[in-house]
C-alpha cells in the first residue's frame, strides 16, 4: 500500500466522488499532517505553527458547513497507532459531515473558502481525506 498525502484531489479523485449520489450525506474522514510552521506564499506569520495557520481556517470553515447544513462531527489529535505500520502518523484527525457531495463542491467553490484556503495550504504538510458512508 502506497500512501501519499496531499493538499488538493487530483482530476480523476474529483470524478470520482461526483458520482456520489445527490441525495446522500457525505461523511469525510480527514487525516491532518500539519507543518512545523506555517509557509505562507508572501513570507507571512513565519513564527506560527502549521497548526496555528490551519486552525485560522478550521475556525471559519465550521460555520460554513454548518450553514450549509453539515456539522463537524469529531475532531481530535492521534496520540498513538494501534495497528499496522506506517513511518510517520497524522497529527490530527476529523470528522466533517456536509449533506451531499453537491453541497460539498458548491462550498469548496465559494469565494470565501477561496480566501480562508491560504491557511489550510499554510498550515498542512498534507492530508487524506477519505468520503466514508454509513
Amino acid at each position: 500500500m502506497q500512501i501519499e498525502n496531499a493538499l488538493e484531489p487530483s482530476q480523476k479523485q474529483i470524478e470520482a466522488f461526483l458520482k456520489t449520489p445527490s441525495n446522500t450525506p457525505v461523511h469525510m474522514l480527514n487525516l491532518l499532517k500539519f507543518r512545523t510552521f506555517a509557509s505562507y506564499e508572501d513570507g507571512s506569520d513565519a513564527d506560527i505553527s502549521g497548526r496555528e495557520a490551519y486552525m485560522r481556517y478550521a475556525s471559519k470553515m465550521i460555520p460554513m458547513v454548518e450553514a450549509a447544513g453539515g456539522q463537524l462531527v469529531f475532531n481530535g489529535d492521534v496520540d498513538a497507532l494501534m495497528i499496522g505500520h506506517i513511518d510517520e502518523t497524522w497529527d490530527a484527525v476529523a470528522i466533517v459531515t456536509y449533506p451531499s457531495a453537491a453541497k460539498m463542491i458548491e462550498i469548496t467553490m465559494s469565494s470565501e473558502f477561496r480566501e480562508i484556503s491560504v491557511h489550510r495550504k499554510a498550515g498542512l504538510d498534507g492530508q487524506m481525506l477519505l468520503n466514508c458512508s454509513s
